[in-house]
């Protein structure tokens, strides 16, 4: 393969995905498309490395404005869609649909300027919605969010290129959390309050939290592009998960592994928490400022995202990594943040 394109290549899952086409050589050149520029992580000296080389190559532009001729290269053999807004809550409504559909338009567009035959879209569990109820790639979307609902009309978009010419094929990855090493995230954030010592549970041991790591998401974008080679339909969509999802009590579990210690967190009622939420969100709006506990926050906390890779599960997708050897591989990678 000649020239991959990756849009929000700078950001957390576009630099594991740099460094997992640099290790495996898949790609001649590698351009990255995103509004930050890369980032020099302790664990990135792979992608390091290729940008050193000229290998990979950074170029500024913002996904939600038409991509100017002469710009990016003529050709590209494949293009990874990764970027969005998708931080909730924290953005308004109407910047998850800017940027995820205005962004998902002229990607396209941009594709079909170039003639690139096969994209990667990275969508999100979110056009699902929260359940306690197993769903699966068949289970109707009811997203909930203005996040969840973009994504879902960013995933038709990408749909309608795919149709409109022939020999197109469009992958489709609908990942759960996201984490692993520079992620800096909500779980991040719960190993940091679990090596601290000041994790307690939220009304939420049980509630199932799907999730994917980083590295696994990027071995599994491979293999959905290797079935979609060799399968008569060309278009795929795969839930990017565990199997089975965790719940919270698991994922707490396999970190303390990792930290290497025996910690017994306590558990803190729901509706007292919720209770709590509302003052603090008037004197986040008053004083404007961020505070850790909202309504928002606090609901999704204990509601389940219960998605399973059914799809993964029927191709004998095998994974390399479990949930315990995650969390190991990650400290391997970025000791400190395991560590007091």
């Amino acid at each position: 393969m000649k020239t991959v394109v990756l849009f929000g290549g700078t950001g957390f899952i576009g630099t594991h995905l740099t460094q997992h086409l640099l290790m495996h050589d898949v790609a001649e050149q590698i351009f990255l498309i995103d509004l930050v520029g890369p980032r020099n992580h302790s664990y990135s000296q792979v992608f390091q490395a290729g940008l050193n080389s000229g290998k990979v190559k950074y170029i500024a532009h913002d996904v939600r404005k038409p991509i100017p001729a002469g710009l990016l290269p003529e050709k590209a053999d494949l293009i990874f869609n990764l970027a969005a807004v998708h931080r909730e809550p924290g953005h308004a409504a109407q910047e998850y649909f800017e940027t995820n559909l205005l962004g998902a338009e002229n990607i396209c567009s941009w594709a079909s300027t170039v003639d690139c035959k096969t994209i990667v879209f990275t969508s999100s569990i979110s056009p699902y919605g929260p359940s306690e109820e197993k769903k699966t790639e068949t289970s109707l979307p009811t997203p909930e969010t203005p996040y969840g609902s973009s994504k879902l009309v960013a995933e038709k978009m990408h749909l309608a290129w795919q149709a409109a010419k022939e020999g197109r094929r469009l992958l489709v990855l609908r990942p759960g959390v996201v984490f692993g090493p520079g992620e800096g995230g909500n779980v991040t954030r719960l190993v940091r309050s679990l090596v601290k010592g000041y994790f307690v549970y939220l009304g939420n041991r049980k509630t199932i939290k799907s999730a994917i790591y980083v590295k696994e998401l990027c071995r599994v974008a491979f293999f959905g592009l290797d079935v979609l080679r060799t399968d008569e339909s060309p278009t795929l969509s795969l839930n990017v998960t565990v199997n089975p999802p965790p719940t919270m009590e698991q994922m707490v579990g396999a970190i303390l592994k990792a930290i290497g210690k025996t910690r017994h967190p306590l558990n803190v009622p729901r509706t007292l928490l919720l209770a709590l939420s509302y003052p603090l969100l008037v004197l986040e709006r008053v004083f404007r400022i961020k505070l850790p506990i909202n309504p928002v926050r606090v609901r999704k906390l204990v509601r389940s995202n219960n998605i399973w890779p059914g799809k993964l599960e029927l191709l004998e997708y095998e994974y390399k990594y479990t949930l315990e050897s995650a969390f190991l591989d990650w400290k391997q990678d970025i000791p400190q943040d395991f560590s007091d």
